[in-house]
């Protein structure tokens, strides 16, 4: 058993006090002490944390200075301070921590409670650390502690997440007395009303927020053809001329860059949508890229309400005063990754000569595509289409022709090539082939005269860093006064981890479905994306019952945007339990 996972019935709490004697003493355990609570013991001793200590933090660490003016801080505070009005604060408490558990806000009265840190490495054992550790709501009752000032207290936890990504930003606890029958912690209600409160105004902040960098984006883009990216460090917006003067490495190295300098000069590695917050340069900056990128970049803060949520930059090519911007990449030649330029130079050089080339690769890899341009005006058959003449005679004569899907090629029409190269082995014959069920004899034979000069076309999942390049490339041109599609972070990362089984075929079928049926601005969300690209593929083959279940969640989870607290409500199960089926779905 996992700290996640706490038994249905605890020990009495006699039976944890004397369980926790012995394991200060250093003496064997008896049966039946839950193994969450012992190896929570077992931590503590680890970190060196001392039991018998009142106030652990000045015993052992500075407790590093809370961000006060964090995003998190910011919308939690007016939630709290609300529901606070209404605690009985003389026997409860009521703590809001961010993520490395600092205490960022306090109400009411539970003595022998510090109000710094909450980390396991200064007070042992608690319920916020289990519930940042688990991901869910966590109760911890008087022995379970660590330290010998809170056997005395109850408490229980729920963890804060960010309304888009799910990534934990803190915690909302409730301390009392012990409780008498240890759980579930009267507490329990208030504590989930409160994390679900922050989140819906962390929600509500972050579109708001999300809008004027939008609008700032719209601005700075307005001329047609400018060289410009929005960021906050959680989306990012880039104009088409943006993305064709630099690579995804470009922007990231752009990114890093433009949230150091919001940040200030004594900030570290910006980290997550709070990278943007505090104090930062209100003035326009200049910030030079790695070499290889070849331009330098002009970062703007973004504000709102006096706060910094994000950044503009302008592009500008080194040594020049705008930014010519490139052509658009055309779809056959998009993407950057190591296997597709070796594949794509190799078809190139092999191209070169009027000789018969044979490209392979799954369907929907580019074959067609990129045939087309390596031999402009050449005759096209599909064999996919119905059966084609059997007279290739027109090769003959110079003239190019690409065979489509070689593999539906019926025999007659096979063994007419087989003959013709042949006698002919030099002539000007494009062919694509798609792997699939064994190749006959005749078909077989055909292949093997090709080989020498094949190329074989890598499956979108071999090449997930191109997916932002065939974003840019596949998108349509926006009409006049648009802003061209853009993606959230955390929309890209769930299209780079997609499998693809249909390869660039299907991105480009969704891109040009959400360009057309869209009816929301900004960035497109993960929310927005098809449930299986959202959610990412089973990792591991499910039953037609679990199929069913897994898709009434997902359909739950899309109705209620997202909201896990709503859904599970919605489905009628606990949030625990609506997490642990997402846990098995994903692996």
């Amino acid at each position: 058993m996992t700290t996640a996972e706490r038994p249905s019935v605890r020990p009495p709490l006699a039976a944890l006090r004397r369980a926790r004697e012995l394991f200060l003493q250093g003496r064997p355990l008896p049966d039946g002490i839950p193994e969450d609570v012992v190896a929570g013991w077992k931590r503590a001793r680890f970190f060196g944390v001392r039991h018998d200590v009142r106030d652990p933090a000045p015993d052992a660490r500075p407790p590093s200075a809370p961000p006060d003016g964090s995003p998190l801080s910011a919308a939690a505070r007016p939630v709290l301070e609300r529901i606070a009005a209404a605690l009985d604060t003389g026997q409860t408490a009521l703590l809001l921590t961010d993520e490395r558990l600092r205490v960022l806000w306090f109400t009411g009265c539970v003595p022998d409670h510090p109000r710094s840190d909450l980390s396991e490495h200064l007070v042992g054992h608690n319920s916020a650390a289990l519930a940042r550790h688990t991901g869910r709501r966590a109760e911890v009752h008087g022995p379970e502690h660590f330290l010998d000032s809170w056997q005395d207290l109850s408490a229980v936890s729920v963890p804060i997440r960010a309304p888009e990504t799910g990534q934990t930003l803190g915690t909302v606890t409730v301390t009392s007395r012990l409780c008498a029958e240890c759980a579930p912690h009267p507490g329990a209600p208030l504590a989930e009303a409160a994390a679900m409160a922050v989140e819906a105004e962390l929600l509500a902040r972050s579109r708001a927020a999300e809008r004027v960098l939008l609008d700032a984006y719209l601005r700075a883009a307005g001329e047609r053809g400018r060289a410009v990216v929005a960021l906050d460090g959680r989306n990012r917006l880039v104009s088409e001329a943006a993305g064709q003067l630099l690579s995804p490495e470009g922007l990231e190295a752009l990114e890093r860059s433009a949230l150091a300098l919001l940040r200030g000069p004594a900030a570290g590695p910006a980290d997550g949508p709070e990278a943007a917050a505090g104090p930062a340069p209100a003035a326009s900056h200049r910030v030079r890229l790695p070499d290889g990128t070849g331009c330098t970049a002009t970062v703007t803060p973004v504000s709102r309400r006096g706060s910094v949520v994000g950044a503009v930059a302008v592009l500008e090519q080194a040594g020049q005063a705008a930014v010519t911007p490139a052509a658009r990449a055309d779809v056959a030649l998009a993407g950057r990754s190591v296997p597709w330029r070796h594949a794509v130079a190799r078809a190139r050089e092999l191209a070169r000569s009027c000789e018969p080339l044979l490209l392979v690769g799954e369907r929907g890899t580019g074959k067609t595509s990129l045939a087309r341009e390596l031999v402009a005006g050449s005759l096209i058959l599909d064999a996919a289409e119905g059966r084609p003449p059997v007279d290739f005679g027109a090769l003959t004569d110079g003239h190019p022709l690409l065979i489509r899907h070689v593999e539906r090629l019926a025999q007659p029409g096979t063994a007419a090539l087989n003959s013709l190269l042949t006698s002919h082995p030099g002539v000007p014959l494009l062919v694509t082939y798609t792997p699939g069920a064994p190749p006959g004899p005749c078909l077989q034979r055909l292949l093997d005269t090709l080989a020498a000069r094949s190329v074989t076309l890598p499956a979108l999942r071999d090449r997930p860093e191109d997916i932002r390049e065939l974003l840019t490339a596949l998108a349509p041109r926006p009409s006049a006064g648009q802003p061209p599609l853009t993606w959230t972070l955390d929309a890209l990362r769930a299209l780079e981890r997609y499998p693809w089984p249909g390869n660039v075929t299907e991105l480009a079928h969704l891109v040009r479905a959400l360009a057309e049926r869209r009816r929301t601005t900004g960035p497109v969300r993960r929310t927005e994306l098809p449930d299986p690209v959202r959610e990412g593929p089973a990792p591991r083959p499910l039953s037609p019952m679990e199929h069913a279940e897994r898709a009434a969640i997902l359909e739950a989870l899309r109705r209620h945007g997202g909201n896990k607290a709503r859904t599970a409500a919605a489905l009628g199960i606990a949030r625990a339990t609506l997490y642990r089926k997402l846990r098995g779905y994903r692996g």
